[in-house]
């Protein structure tokens, strides 16, 4: 048995097993994501027995995230968004409300739909809420209904954009950290669900009263510009980094931004603070390594896949129809 399965198995009375699933990949000796499956038949599909092992667990599950990137728990038979949301309860990480362009909708006590956008189009990879001052430490998914085809969730060691970065582009990785980016979203009044960053900015910032939405705006760093009629809101947010480090991850330096996501799109852009544009062959290339360095994850139903928001950017692959992913956002 390696060092990995031994530490697996001696937790919770060898409740869990180590696992593995397409697309895995080692990165300096770790599993990511970190496979955990029923030890044994006697608790393959038991989602009691699993809440009581996740509680017992709690430091040991963190510390796996936070050490493999993401943990997927595969096998134990989660339902519905009612046992999705006992797991989320029982982690007992904090709740943090999602703030961000995505249409969702609320299902049941924590959870909410995954973005309800097109299913045909793809999500570009991103730090989920990276913009504002308050985001999520982990986003823990779930696979009520998985697609026929396509619809996979693919992630990114995030420290490895940068390391990739910083060899082909190291003067410019420097400049853009000095000074600082500047992003800017334009949202309509009103959602649209029939685009990715459809939710409008009523929804987003809970109100219709544009008074109280300026002061949420500017609570959580950002500036508003009104538009003329109809055509809703820009926010303005900056100076943000380029490149973060965080505590307990080893120093890597993630890329912890969504240039290549906003950098001249219809509704946003991405500059240098200064408004100076950042030159386009090298956001194109930062999105080719994005591309190259992802890890191809495919649901399976009842999968609970549980991602370090610090240390890894997340998309969505176009799917077939249905496919029915919940979320629950953590600090």
């Amino acid at each position: 048995m390696g060092e990995a399965a031994a530490d697996v198995a001696a937790s919770y009375d060898g409740f869990f097993g180590v696992g593995e699933c397409k697309g895995q990949v080692e990165i300096d000796g770790e599993q990511v994501p970190l496979v955990l499956t029923p030890a044994s038949q006697d608790v393959s599909g038991n989602h009691e027995a699993l809440v009581a092992a996740l509680l017992a667990n709690r430091e040991w599950v963190e510390e796996k995230v936070v050490t493999n990137s993401a943990v997927l728990l595969r096998g134990f038979g989660v339902r519905d968004a009612v046992e999705f949301d006992a797991i989320v309860d029982t982690l007992g990480w904090p709740d943090i409300r999602y703030v961000g362009p995505a249409p969702r909708t609320h299902i049941h006590g924590r959870v909410w739909t995954a973005n309800e956008g097109p299913l045909e189009e793809f999500i570009y990879y991103h730090h989920e809420m990276v913009l504002i001052k308050e985001f999520p430490g982990k986003v823990i998914l779930f696979c009520e209904v998985p697609p026929p085809e396509g619809g996979e969730t693919p992630f990114v060691p995030s420290f490895r954009v940068t390391e990739r970065a910083l060899k082909e582009f190291p003067e410019m990785v420097e400049e853009l950290d000095a000074k600082g980016l500047r992003y800017t979203f334009t949202a309509l009044s009103k959602d649209n669900t029939k685009s990715m960053r459809g939710r409008g900015w009523e929804d987003a910032f809970g109100t219709t009263d544009k008074t109280v939405a300026e002061q949420r705006a500017r609570a959580l760093g950002m500036d508003v510009e009104w538009l003329p009629e109809e055509r809703g809101i820009r926010t303005i947010l900056g100076p943000r980094q380029l490149t973060r480090v965080f505590p307990g991850r080893n120093g890597r330096r993630m890329w912890f931004n969504t240039v290549v996501g906003m950098h001249g799109q219809e509704l946003s852009s991405a500059t240098f603070a200064d408004g100076s544009e950042i030159p386009a062959d090298f956001v194109k290339r930062c999105g080719e390594i994005i591309e190259e360095e992802s890890i191809q994850f495919r649901w399976e139903k009842g999968d609970v896949l549980i991602l370090d928001n610090l240390s890894t950017l997340h998309g969505r692959r176009p799917s077939g129809a249905p496919r029915r992913v919940l979320v629950a956002t953590c600090k």
